[in-house]
């Protein structure tokens, strides 16, 4: 049975759960999307069904934040992800893209309960977009210019940590 995830935002208003099949947050973002709306490093994201998301506590205060791709160019637009955040403290709690209407991702920072089981290798993506000055994080990892040739599914299919 999927693992039910507990998150809230940081200063407590806004409280979720939601069943993930995919809770090993192995897989840190540095795109500047992720770094200017996460936090310096970057986000770690996990997958969940979407239908699953219940909010108990703060509907009322959760934001939307629709990304801008290309930012500055001509071919600026609207990302069709919806980053999910508590408007009193701003913290991130999940995205989600009406393209993949099963799924949602919480921000692995997010999550209170369980303990989140620690990757033996963590995977980095979008290297492309890293300033100088991020620094990753110690220890084995894999890293990628754009993306990893792994789904979040499928990621944790190969290492045996999909949970039905």
């Amino acid at each position: 049975m999927p693992v039910k995830l507990e998150g809230s935002c940081h200063c407590g208003t806004v409280r979720f759960n939601v069943l993930s099949s995919t809770p090993v947050p192995y897989q840190l973002c540095v795109c500047s999307i992720c770094r200017k709306v996460g936090g310096v490093g970057g986000s770690v994201n996990l997958g969940a069904h979407a239908k699953t998301l219940n909010i108990t506590q703060g509907r009322r205060h959760i934001g939307v934040y629709k990304a801008i791709l290309d930012r500055d160019t001509p071919h600026e637009s609207v990302a069709s992800s919806e980053r999910n955040f508590c408007t009193r403290c701003s913290a991130m709690l999940w995205l989600y893209d009406e393209n993949w209407p099963d799924l949602l991702h919480p921000f692995a920072s997010a999550i209170d309960k369980p303990e989140l089981e620690a990757p033996e290798e963590m995977v980095i993506v979008k290297l492309d977009s890293k300033p100088r000055y991020v620094r990753l994080p110690e220890g084995p990892k894999q890293t990628y210019e754009h993306y990893g040739p792994d789904s979040i599914e499928g990621w944790h299919k190969k290492h045996g940590k999909y949970v039905d």
